[in-house]
């Protein structure tokens, strides 16, 4: 195996700016929306073909439940985030992996074909440069190995744009400190614009399909995620200070009938992509 540094590349305001959301926030995300996050865990152990003795990287390991999953499959695991606080979760959540990095994309501390899969559930959401770090993926992974990864759907199912909706009937905006990905840089939400970012970050045979789940979750849960800052939604929640978050609570109460059961929970709609291709 070759000793090759991974291709330095400037961090951009994106990058930033997400280092600056999730700080701190591996409890808070542990108990609100990992719930949500772990659903298409082993489809996207599936589509990379884990099973036992694979040697499996989890990239943007969040708290562990990609890991955890893996390690059930008899894989050996290491799993990295760019948040400290996220990997000591998945050190705790998850005593079978094998080891554990605080790295961020795209600038890995592994070499040349190491993993016989990496997956990342989400993470491209996170990254500056998505095609950069795709391309990172590929190159730890040993040829005819398998990177697979998720992101979110763009526009979002309804599930996923009902604090938005209350914040922009609260009047919030997005704050001026949090940038959106670069034009250079974005891709289509789409099958078709994932599967072309796989393409040209040199992935073989590379496919995106569709995968969507109704998330149940009671409104305080749902809602505490989003007050606590997490993510961008959180940020752009908490920018209107407590008179704000107390306009838009009382927009997403109102909303919340639409997704409300007998029970008294949400039933929330959610959609991402699911594509791999091989190294």
């Amino acid at each position: 195996m070759t000793e090759v540094k991974a291709v330095t590349v400037p961090t951009t305001p994106f990058d930033h700016a997400e280092g600056r959301i999730w700080s701190g926030k591996a409890e808070a995300y542990a108990g609100t929306y990992a719930r949500l996050c772990a659903h298409p865990a082993e489809a996207l152990l599936d589509a990379a073909e884990v099973g036992p003795g694979a040697r499996v990287l989890d990239v943007g390991c969040g708290t562990g439940t990609v890991s955890a999953a893996a390690v059930a499959r008899g894989a050996s695991v290491y799993a990295a985030d760019g948040e400290p606080g996220m990997v000591a979760a998945t050190r705790r959540a998850v005593p079978g992996v094998t080891a554990t990095h605080i790295a961020r994309l795209p600038e890995l501390p592994y070499a040349n074909d190491t993993f016989d899969a990496v997956v990342g559930n989400f993470v491209l959401n996170h990254v500056g440069r998505p095609l950069a770090a795709l391309a990172e993926l590929r190159r730890i992974t040993r040829p005819g190995g398998r990177v697979a990864v998720t992101i979110w759907r763009s526009p979002g199912a309804p599930g996923q744009t009902l604090i938005g909706r209350a914040a922009q009937a609260a009047g919030l905006i997005r704050p001026t400190w949090l940038p959106a990905l670069a034009p250079q840089d974005d891709f289509p939400r789409t099958p078709e614009g994932l599967a072309a970012l796989l393409d040209a970050a040199g992935l073989l045979g590379a496919e995106c399909s569709d995968t969507a789940w109704e998330h149940r979750c009671d409104a305080d849960t749902w809602w505490a995620g989003a007050e606590q800052g997490i993510g961008a939604i959180g940020q752009v929640l908490t920018s209107g200070g407590a008179e704000g978050v107390a306009a838009a609570r009382r927009a997403y109460d109102d909303l919340c009938a639409e997704f409300r059961t007998r029970d008294g929970l949400l039933v929330l709609p959610h959609g991402a992509l699911l594509a791999r291709g091989w190294a």
